[in-house]
């Protein structure tokens, strides 16, 4: 018997490490009186550039291209805006027994905001699956999510998601989709500027959100935030995570077998279909919960460190699984049907 491939260590996040750095500071330095309201508003300034740069980023002629593949990406889609949604509204008969109401609001947020991109890329290259597929479905979970979080949000959060209102909506329009908008309009004069400078424009993205978390944190700080929040409650929290990450898991890789997916798209929708946008969720959260988005964004933390981690194993084991080198594939990257191909594994 072949010995499994393990990796030699598990990708902790180095950004997850500024992140938890980040609340360290608000936590002994919150921002008090008019450091507080320069700190909001830098923070929703932040918030408005990092979607501009979104829109600015995305191709339209790619994520039409993608729409060839419509199957798998609509797959995508309804896990990440369906079944994720299922999952949540499901845990909330864990309230209160293992979960307070606001962490369980933050935890069903986090099951409203969209896919990754990045990560979803990376993971569905190293299993040597269909990257072209990720990267659109990625994208088009981006792009669906800038207007169905907040739909979803307003629907199962209510006015109990913190203040979540129609103002809320609004602050949406304009903080998010305004911006990302203007990115897709500005992209034929800029799409090349924000190619060549791609290094520097993401510093300034993960920047962007040090500070929405650092003014989220320091708003809870002087609420009184880690009165709220117990050792157990947050261990409880993180079971409750795991479980959903490996039902999206088991569900994502045996559901697109039986929809008939070869192993590439499988890969792919795997990836792109049971993880959740840190880059996204973290910026919406801010706008959404307002003064309560502390506690709501801890639940998306912690799901994205351990989504890495899992996503990173699953990832280097379908590497050395036979079937990567034994199925050729097309001038696209995605898998040719062959006799033997394992689909039925």
């Amino acid at each position: 018997m072949r010995r499994p491939h393990w990796p030699s260590r598990l990708p902790i996040d180095p950004y997850i490490v500024l992140l938890i750095g980040t609340v360290g500071l608000a936590a002994l330095l919150p921002a008090h009186g008019t450091g507080a309201h320069v700190a909001s508003g830098a923070s929703t300034a932040a918030i408005a550039f990092l979607f501009f740069l979104y829109g600015a980023r995305l191709s339209t002629r790619e994520a039409m291209d993608g729409l060839r593949h419509w199957r798998l990406h609509v797959t995508v889609l309804a896990c990440t805006f369906v079944v994720f949604p299922l999952l949540g509204l499901a845990a909330r008969g864990l309230v209160p027994l293992l979960l307070t109401q606001p962490l369980y609001q933050g935890l069903l947020f986090l099951t409203l905001v969209p896919s990754t991109i990045q990560s979803s890329i990376a993971f569905t290259s190293i299993a040597r699956g269909n990257v072209p597929a990720a990267i659109c479905a990625g994208s088009f979970s981006s792009l669906v999510g800038i207007v169905a979080t907040p739909l979803l949000a307003a629907a199962l959060l209510g006015n109990s998601g913190g203040g979540f209102s129609a103002d809320s909506l609004v602050k949406i329009v304009l903080q998010l989709l305004v911006p990302f908008v203007a990115g897709q309009v500005l992209r034929r004069w800029i799409g090349a500027f924000v190619a060549r400078h791609k290094k520097v424009l993401g510093l300034v993205d993960r920047g962007s959100i040090l500070l929405v978390v650092y003014t989220a944190f320091s708003e809870g700080v002087t609420q009184g935030i880690w009165h709220q929040v117990s050792a157990v409650r947050l261990g409880a929290l993180l079971a409750v995570e795991a479980v959903i990450l490996a039902v999206m898991l088991l569900l994502t890789w045996y559901g697109a077998r039986a929809l008939g997916f070869g192993r590439g798209d499988r890969i792919a929708i795997q990836f792109a279909g049971s993880k959740k946008s840190l880059a996204s969720g973290l910026p919406m959260t801010s706008v959404l919960f307002g003064a309560h988005a502390s506690l709501a964004v801890l639940p998306l933390m912690l799901f994205h460190q351990m989504q890495l981690m899992v996503c990173a194993v699953i990832a280097k084991r379908r590497a050395h699984d036979p079937e990567a080198t034994a199925t050729p594939t097309g001038p696209t990257g995605t898998p040719r049907p062959t006799a033997g191909t394992g689909d039925r594994r």
